[in-house]
């Protein structure tokens, strides 16, 4: 208890009146603030009552000595809140042991009360949203935000391909449907005949555009010789028939990848493409033109400059992306291959088993045992029917797995494209910058020998290369960021559509396994009954 007690010769020291004022303050709450304005008038900062500007102002300084003693907690010296009635009632009893935390409590109220009309030094948060928003550093939260409301405005369907003309002259024509509520669209329902040089068209179109700053434009499927060549010179082919139903899931796959797009989709081109009855032709398409030369041409100096031009990379986001867009690029080419080889094998397994039911069959006739011919027939129905499940399945392995893994292939690559973009923007930068420094050059040349003549358009120059300075460092920041943004939605996407492809792809399994299972089992009675 001697410890206890050490706390009430520090207390004395004070001035005896204060500490009375503070047990008056709560043992008599109407007379506590007048005994304030008359011994210490420059500790408040406001009138008690008359002034209601300054009661508003101050209004929770007032709480403190507003005579309710339930509004005042002075045990916490870090909070202002309101205090329960059980901790009033033992400092109403001011004994010596409790009366000193009070003393210590009531001097930094004063300097609570001055700094509260200025809690504005300099907002530096709203400054650091605001450079990550420039920079674009966009959460996957932001972009959901940003889809949300976009993912369902448009639904596109690719349907009815028919074959239109003769000979080598033929080509497909695609049905294209789309629903969509966008105001910015005249009609809410639309349905507009394409033929496949449309589409790539509508990809060259919004590749010029929007490629060079930054954007990521969905590929468009590629031209194949070999199997259009099939379709114009063969009236009814399977073959033929497969691979027209192939390219129009990749059509449709397109269309609907630019739909989710929040600017490919307001796209002027990407509306006519939905709405006009009728487009131009799009003659630089041909793989055999003229066009179709030239961009060969230029698809192989691409490839030289990208191994040519060189960055050295200071961003770290950047080259760590770039790093990812490498080993997924890998990855999904060798799982898309993987994916192939099951196609094949169970396209081959659905052939193989078609050709059991057949010899089952023919042996079932010659069978002279009557229960052993019956069981016979019925293994070979079972057979044939097996036969259509594995070719569903390997439909569904084509459609979903393999289609989807060879979408991200191509959209990888057009990542790599705007990757490419943001070096020849950073050399752009650069070539300026060392071009203006070559013009100071000139300039500081011509005072030295007195070529008076050669100053003013000297400096003329300089300022126009400040310009294209300033220029290419503005572009390069807007392309860094745009491409901040679209993987970024890339990234969200792939997650999406992937979970999706896979929850898919396991209920086709899934029911693929119960068919089987519910074949089987009505086979086996048959089994069974051979005696």
């Amino acid at each position: 208890m001697a410890d206890d007690r050490e706390p009430p010769p520090l207390f004395d020291d004070e001035k005896p009146d204060k500490k009375e004022e503070e047990d008056d303050l709560f043992a008599t709450p109407n007379e506590a603030p007048k005994e304030e304005v008359k011994d210490e008038p420059a500790s408040l900062p406001t009138e008690p009552v008359q002034d209601k500007a300054s009661e508003d102002l101050f209004a929770a300084d007032d709480d403190l000595f507003g005579g309710e003693g339930e509004e005042v907690d002075l045990d916490s010296p870090e909070t202002e809140g309101p205090s329960s009635p059980a901790k009033m009632e033992p400092d109403s009893d001011s004994s010596p042991l409790e009366a000193p935390p009070m003393a210590e409590v009531l001097p930094p109220a004063k300097p609570v009360t001055e700094e509260k009309p200025k809690p504005t030094p300099a907002p530096r948060k709203p400054s650091m949203e605001k450079s990550k928003e420039e920079v674009g550093y966009t959460s996957f939260a932001q972009i959901e935000e940003e889809e949300s409301g976009d993912q369902f405005a448009l639904d596109i369907k690719v349907h009815d391909p028919g074959k239109i003309g003769d000979g080598m002259g033929a080509y497909m024509s695609y049905k294209v449907t789309t629903q969509t509520s966008i105001p910015a669209f005249r009609r809410p329902s639309m349905t507009v005949t394409r033929r496949f040089s449309d589409f790539l068209g509508l990809h060259e179109k919004l590749s010029q555009k929007h490629v060079h700053i930054g954007r990521i434009v969905p590929p468009a499927p590629e031209k194949s010789v070999v199997g259009m060549t099939k379709i114009k010179m063969s009236k009814e082919d399977t073959s033929s028939t497969e691979f027209v139903e192939k390219r129009r899931a990749l059509l449709e796959r397109f269309l609907q990848r630019i739909s989710i797009h929040p600017v490919l989709q307001m796209d002027p081109d990407f509306r006519d493409f939905l709405e006009q009855d009728e487009l131009p032709r799009a003659t630089s398409t041909s793989a055999v033109s003229g066009a179709g030369v030239l961009r060969l041409i230029k698809g192989v100096g691409d490839t030289l400059s990208k191994v040519t031009i060189k960055m050295d990379e200071s961003d770290q986001w950047f080259e760590e992306k770039q790093n990812q867009v490498e080993a997924l690029d890998q990855q999904l080419k060798k799982l898309h291959a993987s994916v192939e080889a099951l196609v094949t094998y169970r396209k081959e397994l659905g052939i193989s088993t078609a050709a059991f039911a057949k010899s089952t069959a023919m042996l079932s006739n010659s069978e002279e045992h009557t229960a052993l011919s019956r069981a016979l027939s019925q293994l070979a129905e079972v057979e044939e029917k097996i036969e259509q499940v594995h070719l569903e399945q390997a439909d569904n392995d084509f459609f979903l797995l393999s289609e989807l893994l060879k979408d991200y292939i191509g959209i990888i690559q057009a990542i790599r494209i705007v990757f490419h973009e943001r070096v020849k923007s950073f050399h752009n930068w650069q070539n300026a910058q060392q071009t203006l420094a070559k013009k100071r050059e000139a300039e500081a040349k011509f005072k030295q020998t007195g070529k008076t003549d050669k100053i003013a358009h000297a400096q003329e120059e300089i300022r126009e290369w400040e310009g294209k300075v300033e220029k290419g460092r503005e572009d390069f920041e807007e392309i860094s960021k745009t491409i901040r943004t679209e993987i970024r939605r890339f990234e969200t996407n792939r997650v999406k559509d992937f979970r999706n492809i896979i929850i898919k792809y396991m209920e086709t399994l899934m029911n693929s396994q119960q068919q089987l299972i519910k074949y089987w089992e009505g086979f086996l009675p048959e089994a069974k009954a051979i005696a």
